[in-house]
C-alpha cells in the first residue's frame, strides 16, 4: 500500500516563495522567452512573413492582433492603460500620432530614432516610420487614354468621371490622405470634395486591392489607391490590364505617407519591445519591404526595387506636409460621417 506523506506546517508556508524564486531564475535563464503582443493594422500576408523571422531570429514570440488601423487605434484609446498590446505596427502616421496626442506612446530609444531621417519620426519620438507609401491614381489604359487623366484629385467630381471612380473610404490610409487634404485645403473645400465624389457616383471598396481588381474587371475607370498594390499583381501578371501614375505635382493626391510603428507606455516588455522596432529598420528588414512588398525604404542601404520612382521624382510629385500633422483621427471620421461616406 503505497503511503502519502504530508509536508511540515513549516515547509507549507515558505513554499509559495521557493516556487517563486525558481520561476524568476528560470526566466532569467532564457528557458520562459520574452513575448510581445503586436496591435497591427497592416495586412497579414504583408508582415507576417517579417514579424515570423524576428520571433526565430530573436526568440521572442509575438502574438499578433490584426485589424484595421483606425480601429485598432481607437481600441488602444479605450482599453487605455490597460491594453494587452505592446506595439501598435500601423498603416498610416496619422492612426500613430493620434496615440501620441492621447500620451500613449513611450518615447522611443534614441539609438533607434538615429536610423531614420528626422522626417520620419515623430517630433516627440514617440513613432518611427517603416516604409514609404505613395498614393496613386490608377485607371485602365482600355477605357482612358493617358492624357485625358485628371491631373487633380479635385478634377475628379466633373460629370466626365460620374460612376466612373473606386475609392475606399473605411481604409486608413484614405482617411489619413483626407486629412492632409483637411491640413492643405481646409475643412470646408475637404468637406466639399467629399460630398461631390459621394454625389457623383464614386464607388466604395473595402480596401486598395478591391480597387485595382474593380478596374480590371470594369466596374470603375479609375482609382484611389496607395501605388504597390497594382505592383503586386503586375509581377504576377505583366499584362494586368491597370496602369497607374501620378496627379501634377505637389498635388495632395500623391501623398507620401507612412507606416510606422510605436511602443504603449504601458508596455511592460520595453526592451522587447524596442528590439522588434530596430528589427523593423535593420537592413534585412528594409530590404524585404522594398522587395517583397513595394513599398519604399526608409532607410540607406537597401536596393532599390526597379519598379518603384527614383527617390528624386517622388519627392518632386508629393506635397509638402508634415506628417506630424496627420494626427487628427477623429476630426476626419466626423467629417467622413458627415459627409455620408461612412
Amino acid at each position: 500500500m503505497r503511503r502519502l506523506f504530508a509536508l511540515p506546517p513549516a515547509l507549507t508556508s515558505v513554499l509559495p516563495i521557493i516556487l517563486a524564486v525558481l520561476i524568476t531564475l528560470t526566466s532569467a535563464s532564457g528557458t520562459f522567452a520574452e513575448s510581445l503582443t503586436v496591435y497591427a493594422g497592416r495586412s497579414r500576408s504583408l508582415v507576417d512573413p517579417i514579424i515570423r523571422q524576428f520571433s526565430r531570429e530573436t526568440g521572442i514570440d509575438v502574438e499578433v492582433r490584426y485589424g484595421g488601423t483606425s480601429q485598432l487605434a481607437l481600441a488602444i484609446q479605450e482599453e487605455g492603460t490597460q491594453s494587452p498590446a505592446d506595439v501598435f505596427f500601423a498603416q498610416d502616421a496619422g492612426a500613430l500620432g493620434a496615440l501620441e496626442q492621447a500620451n500613449l506612446l513611450a518615447p522611443l530609444p534614441k539609438d533607434v530614432l538615429k536610423l531614420v531621417p528626422e522626417m520620419f519620426h515623430s517630433k516627440a519620438g514617440a513613432w518611427i516610420a517603416t516604409t514609404g507609401r505613395a498614393r496613386v491614381l490608377a485607371y485602365s489604359p482600355e477605357r482612358v487614354k493617358a492624357e485625358d487623366l485628371p491631373s487633380s484629385v479635385f478634377d475628379m467630381t466633373s460629370d466626365k468621371w460620374k460612376g466612373r471612380v473606386g475609392w475606399a473610404p473605411t481604409n486608413a490610409s484614405f482617411q489619413s490622405f483626407v486629412t492632409a487634404m483637411r491640413q492643405m485645403h481646409g475643412q470646408e473645400k475637404t468637406l466639399a470634395w467629399l460630398k461631390a465624389m459621394k454625389a457623383n457616383g464614386a464607388r466604395a471598396y473595402s480596401n486598395n486591392t478591391s480597387i485595382i481588381r474593380g478596374i480590371a474587371d470594369g466596374e470603375v475607370d479609375l482609382g484611389l489607391p496607395n501605388h504597390y498594390y497594382l505592383l503586386r499583381f503586375k509581377t504576377s501578371d505583366s499584362k494586368f490590364p491597370v496602369e497607374q501614375t501620378s496627379f501634377k505635382p505637389g498635388d495632395v493626391g500623391n501623398l507620401v505617407n507612412v507606416a510606422g510603428v510605436g511602443v504603449l507606455k504601458s508596455s511592460k516588455q520595453q526592451t522587447a519591445a524596442a528590439k522588434f522596432v530596430a528589427f523593423l529598420l535593420s537592413d534585412k528588414a528594409q530590404q524585404y519591404f522594398t522587395s517583397q512588398v513595394f513599398e519604399y525604404p526608409v532607410t540607406d542601404g537597401v536596393i532599390p526595387h526597379t519598379l518603384l520612382l527614383p527617390q528624386e521624382s517622388l519627392e518632386a510629385n508629393s506635397p509638402k506636409l508634415d506628417l506630424n500633422t496627420l494626427d487628427d483621427l477623429d476630426g476626419t471620421l466626423a467629417l467622413l460621417r458627415e459627409a455620408g461616406v461612412l
